[in-house]
């Protein structure tokens, strides 16, 4: 690497702890670390006290990329309004080969990368640190390994193809970046490689994090998180046995569920930020507005399929979406009870549904629908009666489960990947949209579900593309 190069990156590094510097300055409280003015000799922090309000900035460190909501099935949106967005979403929504159209700084890749910048700054300043092997030490770097995890799942769910056990040698992962130095450039490792490491980060902030939830900072990991975590990721990589056995782990030591009669169903803002569900909270940054943001009713509709598999008493379809005059239908505030964008956060609904999903998987029809309807009893109006769900077999059983999902699990960055594993599975999924009287249509496994690498980076690190 020439001196230039070196130069100009550890200019980077110290406009990194500006920026920290500044968005800590704006969000959090004031402490020694923030009254120490950025200057060309950058100060690291160095304190727990600094850790901590670095791990905070929940900007950096909880928020996720919205690429699978603009290309998910959950929406549609009208001519004027797809013309009105972005070339990155306008590409992403007909699932065009060229997805960028010559933007830059793509969210879904800067926003995780940034978050293991964080991380990496934690867990390195820990390691200097007198205090790291105090409780509070031990728990911050428990909560930075969780984070950095979670940012390279996000990255791989994106960026990589699904995980099949029998490729995942040879597929390419992503750049694990396990260093806060940025003068060096790390090449795409193996999926298994970048699955790996994650199962490695979230193993050890297991031992590290606290058992309880945290009820009023639920930006902070526990260790229920970071087994509703694995269990989400284990369900992704078509794990089922080791799916249901996180998924048990978790539920042991929160299995809270909210029943919808409580809930209003004339607000659009009808959850909490701190809901009995809610386990950790992460959100879509703010990006992707006119096709993945609430802010008017008028951007984007619900898809009349989805909404069309609600029964008249299901709660769901009063409580997640308002109707209006027109009749069509649009999605109300996130299930985190606040903000314009998606919760992508861990939640104890979605644990119920992969437990009753792995449960279907192995042939336990009865058992399988005794846990849906623990979840499904809170979800139908008490005023009438509620008849649980049966199935005839197995396979019947999980159809019912994965409907379920899809109409539980709405507008929280999870459909698209649901597609693609299903679709390994020989679902047959075939997605189709028809706008400005063109018709687009994704097929089943297509190369198309797995998102290209940002221009910049690739002019940047020359990394290996992905195919389209």
């Amino acid at each position: 690497m020439n001196l230039e190069y070196s130069m100009m990156m550890k200019k980077m590094k110290n406009l990194m702890y500006i920026t920290m510097l500044l968005s800590i300055c704006i969000s959090c409280k004031k402490s020694d670390f923030l009254n120490k003015k950025p200057s060309s000799d950058i100060t690291e922090p160095t304190t727990l006290t600094d850790f901590q309000l670095l791990l905070d900035n929940t900007q950096v460190m909880n928020s996720t990329g919205g690429l699978a909501q603009v290309s998910a099935d959950d929406q549609i949106v009208s001519y004027p309004t797809y013309q009105a967005a972005t070339a990155t979403e306008r590409n992403a929504y007909i699932w065009n080969k060229d997805i960028y159209g010559g933007d830059t700084g793509i969210s879904d890749w800067n926003y995780p990368y940034q978050t293991v910048f964080y991380a990496n700054v934690v867990l390195e300043g820990l390691a200097k640190s007198d205090s790291a092997s105090s409780t509070k030490g031990q728990y911050l770097k428990g909560w930075a390994l969780f984070s950095r995890a979670f940012a390279f799942y996000n990255l791989t769910r994106t960026f990589c193809k699904a995980y099949d056990a029998a490729s995942a040698g040879t597929d390419l992962g992503i750049p694990l970046r396990l260093s806060s130095a940025v003068d060096y450039v790390k090449p795409r490792v193996t999926l298994r490689q970048s699955f790996d490491q994650i199962f490695a980060d979230l193993n050890e902030s297991i031992n590290l994090l606290p058992a309880e939830r945290p009820s009023t900072n639920l930006n902070r990991p526990s260790k229920i998180a970071a087994y509703a975590l694995l269990t989400r990721i284990s369900l992704d990589m078509r794990n089922y046995i080791t799916a249901e056995q996180y998924a048990d782990q978790a539920l042991t030591l929160y299995s809270k569920l909210i029943d919808y009669n409580t809930i209003s169903q004339s607000s659009d803002s009808p959850f909490s930020k701190t809901n009995d569900e809610l386990i950790c909270n992460y959100g879509q940054a703010p990006v992707y507005s006119y096709l993945t943001g609430n802010h008017s009713r008028a951007l984007n509709r619900v898809s009349p399929l989805l909404i069309s598999l609600y029964a008249a008493d299901d709660l769901r379809l009063k409580v997640y979406y308002g109707q209006s005059a027109d009749g069509s239908f649009y999605k109300k505030r996130g299930y985190n009870g606040y903000g314009l964008y998606p919760f992508t956060g861990l939640a104890t609904d979605e644990l119920y549904l992969i437990k009753a999903e792995c449960l279907a998987r192995r042939n336990e029809t009865k058992s399988a629908m005794d846990k849906l309807n623990q979840l499904l009893v809170l979800r139908f109006d008490k005023s009438k009666t509620y008849r649980p769900v049966t199935a005839s077999s197995p396979a019947d059983a999980l159809t019912k489960v994965l409907l379920e999902r899809r109409k539980e699990l709405i507008w929280r960055g999870l459909r698209w990947h649901d597609l693609k594993r299903l679709n390994k599975e020989g679902a047959d999924i075939t997605l189709s949209r028809t706008l400005n009287g063109s018709t687009y249509t994704l097929p089943p496994n297509d190369p198309r579900y797995v998102f290209p690498i940002p221009n910049d980076e690739i002019a940047l690190s020359g990394i290996a593309q992905n195919p389209r």
